[in-house]
């Protein structure tokens, strides 16, 4: 193929209230927003996104579409590097990370679409299908509403591993959790599992503590039970619990994931595709996890990642977050069913396989440049 011009980058911002109040262990949220960005070359259409603020979309108009704008969309290797230098003054994690993930994300798509291949096929698969696990629970939600969640993916869906939110207001309401994971092990049964997420809402002890008192509940997954930033705590924590314990998505970069693995804090690393860059900052997370002997579990964002998912050798498991499942089913036709706990790419839609709907997106775009 020759080369293949990028002709027209594009970013649009949508906000979409939640359906009921939500928090975790350290913040409370009422909406969530997407940031869109579409990438065009040779009459096709790369679509990627990201969840962050609307900040996003003022650093791909002013700093990013000029990386790409005229680059061969074969290249995105390039574009990448591109991206990094120009950020390089303003600092590549944040609000510029979220923006250059988003930007990678659309490559991608876009050059798969150009190949007429599916982004797996293109990435070369090694497994057809990518297991989730339902993800919500938030400290928000009363028992019954809690139950009715649990169980519509356990009994509803056939999806095998839940997680719920714990470590309630930074960690001041111990009983509530241990209430909680109660309900949820009550709701679920006995055969799925259970995974937990404090947010970094504990201090190291506090997270002993209270993984032991709720050891009888089985839970299999203790996410952030300190801060991410805390390795030594993180690693406090693995040494003690029977739980695997995961940290991860704030990542951005193999610099930040090296010093995680290396320092013992996690038995499951986790990567945020929509943070850490895109499908290049993904699968090359993927290998840092790898080389310290370790698995890889997508952060939220499940249509983002599942193409890539499928193609890592060390691939946990996806989050079927609530959030974004909702917006992503909304927003695109191409998504996919968490039939029996996994998701199965299709085998010959090109690039992400997604096709966003505009109109039924439109009501909820926000202002933004571009």
């Amino acid at each position: 193929m020759t080369d293949t011009p990028i002709t027209d980058l594009s970013v649009s911002v949508y906000t979409v209230p939640t359906d009921a109040p939500e928090a975790d262990g350290t913040a409370a949220w009422s909406s969530t927003t997407m940031v869109l960005l579409r990438v065009r070359a040779g009459g096709r259409e790369g679509l990627g996104w990201t969840y962050g603020p609307a900040a996003c979309a003022a650093v791909v108009h002013e700093t990013l579409a000029g990386c790409v704008i005229g680059r061969d969309a074969m290249d995105i290797g390039g574009s990448f590097a591109a991206m990094l230098a120009a950020v390089r003054n303003q600092g590549a994690s944040g609000v510029c990370g979220y923006a250059i993930s988003a930007v990678d994300i659309a490559l991608w798509d876009l050059k798969a679409r150009l190949l007429d291949l599916p982004l797996h096929r293109l990435l070369g698969a090694v497994r057809d299908s990518a297991p989730v696990y339902g993800s919500g629970g938030f400290t928000t939600y009363d028992a019954g509403r809690l139950r009715g969640q649990l169980d519509g993916w356990v009994a509803g869906e056939g999806i095998p591993r839940v997680k719920i939110k714990i470590g309630e207001s930074w960690g001041t309401r111990p009983d509530r959790d241990l209430e909680r994971i109660g309900q949820a092990r009550a709701a679920i049964g006995d055969t799925a599992e259970l995974f937990v997420d404090a947010n970094g809402g504990y201090t190291a002890k506090q997270a002993i503590r209270i993984a032991g008192a709720a050891r009888d509940a089985g839970v299999v997954w203790l996410e952030e039970p300190v801060s991410s930033d805390d390795l030594r705590g993180l690693a406090q924590v693995r040494a003690a619990v029977d739980a695997d314990v995961a940290a991860g998505e704030y990542g951005w970069g193999p610099g930040y994931f090296r010093r995680m693995c290396a320092a013992g804090a996690v038995d499951c690393l986790q990567a945020d595709a929509t943070r850490c860059g895109g499908i290049t900052g993904w699968t090359r997370a993927a290998v840092v996890a790898q080389a310290h002997g370790l698995e890889l579990s997508g952060h939220c964002a499940p249509h983002a990642h599942v193409q890539a998912a499928v193609s890592i050798p060390n691939l946990r498991h996806l989050e079927w977050f609530h959030d974004h499942v909702r917006i992503e089913d909304l927003f695109f036709d191409g998504t996919l069913p968490p039939t029996g706990g996994q998701l199965r790419p299709a085998p010959d839609a090109p690039g992400l396989g997604m096709v966003f709907r505009e109109a039924d997106a439109r009501p909820y775009e926000v202002g933004a440049p571009g």
